[in-house]
């Protein structure tokens, strides 16, 4: 591959819904410029982007993967993402390094949740957004309707057609381009004239494609109201100038029909011609807490900054996918990982199509490259000029809504799992394991049950079964009123015994009613005069209730916001040890606790679920079955979001239910909101199950 400077460089990102055809466009993208001599097609799992076995077996991409397109004397780095809502990591950090999101949307379904979720991150880096309705080929697709759908799903926006379709469903033979006024028939490369029947539609269209140019430049407006239409060069210099703007949220509309490839020559002329160079892409670093944003333009002098936005694990090793944001940088390059700050040696450079890996003698400022077997360098982190010192602001992601307990079949798998969860979990920042004391289980957790059972099976190709199981839910105990209890500990063997008397109260502290208050856990008190315990001992019998606290009294779960009092006792000159003190202190802790109404806290959710305003009666409804408090209700565009608080027992498997109660079009968000007393009679269920688990491993 030749070398591309920065200005003959593109960076876009396709994202958008699944099945919207971002894959096949990327793959004609590849066939109409020449890269491949035969498109595959994702349901034979043959196409260049879905190189991954388990996104060949699924049909469905996984990963973003890197395409290297040369067209027309340009590199455009196209990022193809993944559109399943579980791996929407994947797709923002695509995002965060393209110089546009090209959103593609179906031309028979219209916008979707995905189509949502690719807007809601275009707006959070201030990314240009192109508009590819595709599919047109389809039965039912509608160039009009879709159009129409957008703008109602989006009225922030304002969506221009630069293309018009020339028929559609099974007689759509081609596109019009509004700019050059030509039909492009077929694959692209025969040129026309307009279609007589089209003339109409596309005078009127042009017209509204130059107003929004003018509109976007004002020395264009100008020269507009003097002569009532612009240039071929003004109308693409008036689109360059609103994409570049944060202002203008004008949106450029293309059509195609990536599996029968029509418009997608005329599409890379489009993205050459309207997305932004990438040296002028502003990027925000951090550095001590404080954070800047480095304006354009970046140039090759410019200090080394990149950003490492995908990492691809196999047997042979890691892939380590980043952009330049400043600077340039060449193979055995000596440069910072600013993120541990450690020094890294660059291998061997080179970019990617698919899994086919394509060497470079060096990335200019705005390139996409990858260098495998980096040491320490992960997912998300920044590499720098030695001293730089500021590193790039990763994106915030979503907690994680789904989670499995991991279980390893056999020792070795043991002894693998926790180096095998960090390695996948460093390469994902929406995938995180944990292991939880209070429910003493390792846990996993993701976006959604699919984007578990891929990393399932990354790691059993990594060389650790793993089993899986629904966690537990981290319950917490806690009592409702004041008790006491005496509790005598007298042991006799001959010689020097053991003694000790506590007596000893339980009293409920405050719970916090949201999640984020600084409320005490636990407290112990000494009330004891007289020397009836001696202060040494005292030490014991607060040593002795804190045993307890962690390994549970009612079923096994953590006590909390509980304080213990020690307000009397007797001890023996002789038999008085510390070890007798730790014992009579648990006693009396266990008897006391279970005097002084102990509850079980259960976690409560905050949940937003999203979904078409159609399913807003199955939602209602499910929330009811699952004790959940619906707060809020609104409609926007035809979506319906509902806000409700659920505890956590009943919503463990909502992305599945959920799934299947709206076809896949609905998505929803989970946090920790606080803890709640767990019914009365879900209580005696739960201890129950705990006390028959206690005495199976017994």
């Amino acid at each position: 591959m030749k070398d591309y400077t920065t200005d003959l460089l593109r960076n876009v990102a396709l994202i958008g819904h699944q099945s919207a055809g971002k894959t096949s466009l990327a793959e004609c993208m590849l066939f109409v410029t020449g890269a491949i001599t035969r498109m595959g097609k994702v349901e034979e799992g043959n196409t260049v982007s879905d190189f991954d076995e388990d996104e060949r077996e699924r049909g469905l991409s996984i990963y973003t993967s890197l395409l290297a397109v040369e067209h027309a004397g340009h590199k455009i780095n196209v990022l193809d993402a993944p559109g399943f809502v579980d791996f929407q990591g994947e797709a923002k950090n695509a995002v965060r390094v393209a110089d546009a999101a090209v959103v593609v949307v179906d031309a028979v379904s219209g916008p979707e949740v995905g189509t949502e979720l690719a807007f809601t991150y275009a707006e959070e880096f201030k990314l240009p957004i192109l508009l590819v309705i595709n599919k047109m080929d389809r039965d039912n697709a509608s160039f009009t309707r879709a159009l129409s759908q957008m703008g109602e799903r989006f009225p922030d926006y304002r969506f221009v057609p630069v293309m018009l379709p020339i028929g559609a469903q099974a007689s759509f033979s081609g596109v019009v381009n509004l700019l050059t006024q030509k039909a492009y028939k077929g694959v692209g490369k025969d040129v026309t004239d307009v279609p007589a029947d089209m003339a109409d539609a596309v005078e009127e269209a042009r017209l509204a494609l130059i107003e929004a140019a003018a509109e976007a430049d004002d020395a264009l407006m100008e020269k507009y109201f003097e002569a009532e239409t612009l240039s071929d060069e003004e109308i693409a210099q008036g689109l360059r100038a609103a994409l570049s703007s944060d202002e203008h949220r004008l949106v450029p509309v293309f059509v195609t029909s990536a599996t029968h490839n029509i418009g997608v020559l005329p599409l890379l002329d489009a993205l050459i011609a309207h997305v932004p160079e990438p040296s002028g892409r502003p990027v925000e670093v951090q550095a001590d807490g404080q954070v800047e944003v480095l304006a354009g333009p970046h140039s090759d002098s410019d200090p080394f900054l990149a950003y490492v936005f995908h990492s691809h694990t196999d047997k042979y090793g890691t892939l380590s996918y980043f952009r330049v944001f400043s600077g340039s940088v060449k193979g055995n390059d000596a440069v910072q990982n600013v993120t541990r700050g450690h020094e890294e040696r660059i291998g061997s450079l080179m970019t990617m199509r698919g899994s086919n890996q394509i060497p470079l003698d060096m990335l200019h400022t705005g390139d996409i490259g990858v260098v495998a077997k980096l040491r320490e360098t992960y997912t998300g982190h920044t590499l720098a000029s030695k001293g730089f010192g500021k590193q790039v602001v990763p994106p915030t992601f979503s907690m994680p809504v789904y989670a499995v307990a991991l279980h390893p079949r056999t020792q070795s798998d043991s002894a693998k799992m926790n180096e095998v969860l960090t390695t996948l979990t460093n390469a994902d920042p929406t995938l995180r394991w944990r292991f939880d004391p209070a429910i003493k289980q390792t846990v996993l957790e993701g976006m959604g049950g699919t984007h578990i059972d891929m990393a399932i099976k990354r790691a059993e190709r990594m060389g650790v079964g793993l089993d899986t199981s629904v966690p537990k839910v981290p319950y917490q105990e806690t009592v409702t009123k004041t008790a006491t209890a005496i509790y005598r500990h007298k042991k006799q063997t001959g010689g020097a015994g053991q003694f000790a008397e506590v007596h000893l109260r339980v009293e409920p502290l405050p719970t916090p009613t949201s999640g984020d208050e600084d409320v005490p856990e636990f407290e112990f008190g000494n009330e004891v005069f007289g020397g009836a315990i001696s202060a040494p001992f005292i030490g014991s019998t607060e040593k002795g209730v804190r045993q307890v606290l962690d390994e549970g009294i009612l079923a096994g779960y953590p006590v909390k916001y509980v304080k213990a009092v020690v307000y009397d006792g007797k001890m023996h000159p002789v038999d008085s040890k510390d070890i007798a003190f730790q014992i009579a202190g648990r006693g009396a802790f266990r008897e006391a606790f279970m005097q002084a109404g102990p509850v079980l806290l259960e976690p409560i959710m905050l949940v937003k679920v999203t979904v078409p305003e159609e399913n807003m009666g199955d939602i209602m409804g499910d929330m009811n079955t699952r004790r959940g408090r619906v707060l809020g209700m609104e409609t926007e565009a035809g979506r319906s979001v509902v806000t409700a608080e659920v505890p956590l027992a009943e919503i463990q498997r909502y992305s599945n239910d959920l799934r299947s109660m709206t076809g896949g079009r609905g998505v929803f968000t989970m946090q920790f909101l606080r803890y709640e007393r767990v019914p009365a009679h879900l209580q005696a269920e739960i201890v129950a199950q705990a006390q028959k688990e206690k005495q199976e491993e017994a």
